[in-house]
């Protein structure tokens, strides 16, 4: 059985619509919005609605860790956007996501089965699912006679991305899919060496429960996505090959897993 796996899609629609090709199986582990691209500041709908140079400014706010900084920035720049265009910055942030989410969702293939990273806006994606897309979020589902487990969102962190739970509710929905042959997640499990993204320069939030249930539990394979350039892509604990399956916007091309 050949899987392919995308994660951190952000935007690449393109690519997208041809990751299925040759698949039995398409499996996508979230991020497939672009809100800003620390690679070129001109791409996404911060720039989209900010503009490119005010996106650059942000991007190196964030880079330094200067969060507060960041956030008076973009509240200035939103209040000018709101009276320039006449209408509450929600509404233009919400227009912008739905053009993005309409262009993935009408070139993901059928079927699918995904579930949510953290900059995904989980309540939006109804209105462009088809019926061949399988959203799975704490649960399992058997294809080809092995088993999936799928669990989305990320963590709380300083970044305050749209999608983020606390440890505790991660772990519950962790906990409902018990033991299974593949478990995909968006986030990695908490080990340093899958955390650190070497662009960046900083450790990305991981999951303890992710880790403990991987050692408990010993799926064949951990996937998940979420560090654009780890320093280590992947790790075995006990039987279980851990995988950081690959930024998609970046490769463009999916992760393939022979079961």
């Amino acid at each position: 059985m050949r899987v392919h796996v995308v994660s951190d899609v952000h935007g690449a629609v393109d690519a997208l619509a041809v990751a299925g090709d040759g698949a039995d199986m398409l499996i996508c582990l979230g991020d497939m919005l672009l809100f800003l691209d620390y690679a070129d500041h001109t791409q996404g709908i911060f720039a989209e609605l900010y503009g490119a140079e005010n996106a650059r400014e942000y991007i190196d706010l964030r880079t330094a860790r200067r969060f507060d900084e960041a956030r008076r920035l973009t509240s200035g720049i939103a209040a000018r956007l709101v009276a320039d265009r006449g209408a509450d910055l929600r509404t233009l942030t919400e227009q912008a996501i739905r053009r993005q989410y309409a262009a993935m969702f009408g070139v993901l293939a059928e079927p699918a089965y995904l579930t949510y990273g953290n900059v995904d806006v989980p309540r939006m994606w109804n209105g462009y699912l088809k019926p061949g897309h399988h959203v799975i979020d704490g649960a399992r589902v058997e294809v080809g006679g092995f088993t999936f487990g799928l669990v989305g969102a990320g963590l709380v962190s300083p970044y305050r991305t749209p999608n983020e739970i606390p440890e505790e509710k991660f772990a519950a929905k962790l906990d409902a899919v018990g033991s299974v042959d593949v478990l995909c997640t968006h986030i990695p499990p908490a080990v340093p060496e899958l955390l650190y993204d070497t662009a960046a320069r900083r450790l990305e939030t991981g999951s303890a429960a992710l880790l403990e249930v991987i050692g408990r539990t010993q799926p064949r394979y951990a996937l998940f996505g979420h560090v654009h350039n780890p320093l280590v892509r992947r790790i075995r604990v006990n039987r279980t090959e851990c995988l950081n399956v690959g930024h998609f916007r970046a490769t463009r091309v999916p992760y393939v897993v022979e079961l």
